[in-house]
C-alpha cells in the first residue's frame, strides 16, 4: 500500500476525550468518507482501556489502514499496537500540541488534515520503546513530568498549546533537583555521571513539548535516539535554554548533554522517577530505551519531507 487512497476497508478509532475531538468527530467522518476513504468502522473511546479494546478489535478484523484521532499519547500508544503488523497508520491531530502531526507535517485545522490523510502518501517512520513502551516523540523525566501533571485538561481546554507554557513555570518552580547516570550496553559511548539534573530526555521524532526541537538535526527516521540532559543552573541560564528550544540549537549550550545513538540507552536515576512518554507518564527509571527502526507505516500529506529516508 503506497498511498491512503489504495486501501480496501479503513477503520476510524477517536478518542472523545482530546481537546479538538468535542468539536466534531462525526465531521471527520463526513469529510474522509466524502474524500473516498472506505471507512466502514468507527470507535469512539473514552479510556485506555476502550483504546485497547478498540485496537484489538480493528487489528482482528485486519483493516488496511486505522485513522486514529486523538493527541501525541493516544496515537503513539496506537502505533506500538500497529507496529510490525503491515497495518498503516492515519493521524487526526485532536489533541493540544499534537507535535507528531507537527513532525510529519500533518496540518492542523481538521478540514485540511482530512484532505491531506486522503491524499496522502505512505512512508516507514521510527518507533521508541521505554521499557518496552511505545513512543514516537520524546521520552523524558525531570522537568516535563512535572509540566505533564500541572497540565489539566481545564487548563488544556482554555489555553489549546499555551497551556505548556503556564504548566511549565508551575513545575519549575517545584521542580527537585536528581542525578542520573547515562549507560551504553552496545558500547558507542562510556557510561555519563550527571548530577543535579533539572531534565533528560530521549527523542526519536523531532517535536515535542508543543512545538520544540530535540535537536537541529533530529528526525523520524534516521535510526537514530537523541539524548540531551539540561543540567541544573540559575534561572536567567535556563531562559536561554528555553528562548532556544524551538529549533533545538540550545542542544550546543554550556551545561547542556548531547549525545547520539542507534543502539540502546539505560537511564538509572536517583531517585528513581516517572518517565514521560509523549505526554502520558508511563513507565519509572531505571529505563531501557531502544529504537525500532521503520516499524510504523503512517500516511503523510504528499508534500511531507518528514520521512525522507524511509525503507
Amino acid at each position: 500500500m503506497k498511498a491512503a487512497r489504495d486501501a480496501h476497508s479503513v477503520a476510524l478509532v477517536i478518542n472523545a476525550g482530546a481537546r479538538l475531538a468535542a468539536a466534531g468527530p462525526e465531521q471527520a467522518l463526513g469529510k474522509l468518507q466524502k474524500a473516498g476513504l472506505p471507512i466502514s468502522s468507527v470507535h469512539y473511546v473514552g479510556t485506555g482501556t476502550e483504546l485497547t479494546g478498540a485496537l484489538d478489535r480493528v487489528l482482528a478484523a485486519e483493516y488496511d489502514l486505522v485513522v486514529v484521532g486523538g493527541g501525541d499519547g493516544t496515537v503513539s500508544y496506537a502505533a506500538g499496537r500497529l507496529a510490525g503488523t503491515g497495518t498503516v497508520l492515519g493521524v487526526l491531530p485532536l489533541g493540544t500540541a499534537n507535535d507528531l502531526a507537527r513532525t510529519l507535517e500533518i496540518p492542523s485545522g481538521l478540514d485540511a488534515a482530512c484532505t491531506a490523510l486522503a491524499d496522502g502518501k505512505v512512508v516507514d517512520i521510527d518507533l521508541g520503546r521505554a521499557n518496552g513502551e511505545p513512543f514516537l516523540n520524546v521520552a523524558s523525566v525531570g522537568l516535563s513530568v512535572g509540566v505533564t501533571e500541572s497540565l489539566s485538561p481545564r487548563l488544556k481546554r482554555s489555553l489549546g498549546p499555551l497551556a505548556y507554557g503556564v504548566a511549565a513555570v508551575r513545575a519549575y518552580a517545584r521542580h527537585k533537583p536528581f542525578r542520573a547516570r547515562l549507560e551504553f550496553p552496545a558500547g558507542d559511548h562510556r557510561t555519563l555521571e550527571l548530577e543535579n539534573m533539572l531534565q533528560v530526555a530521549v527523542g526519536n521524532g523531532r517535536h515535542y513539548g508543543g512545538g520544540n526541537a530535540v535537536s537541529p538535526t533530529a528526525g523520524i527516521d534516521d535510526h537514530t535516539l537523541d539524548i540531551y540532559a539540561i543540567a541544573g543552573a540559575p534561572l536567567r541560564e535556563h531562559i536561554r535554554i528555553a528562548r532556544m528550544l524551538k529549533d533545538g540549537s540550545f542542544v550546543e549550550r554550556d551545561g547542556v548533554y548531547h549525545l547520539t545513538t542507534q543502539q540502546h540507552v539505560r537511564l538509572v536515576t536517583e531517585p528513581p522517577l516517572p518517565v514521560n512518554l509523549d505526554g502520558e507518564i508511563a513507565t519509572v527509571t531505571p529505563t531501557d530505551f531502544t529504537i525500532e527502526r521503520n516499524a510504523v507505516h503512517v500516511v503523510v500529506p504528499h508534500h511531507s519531507n518528514a520521512a525522507r529516508l524511509d525503507g
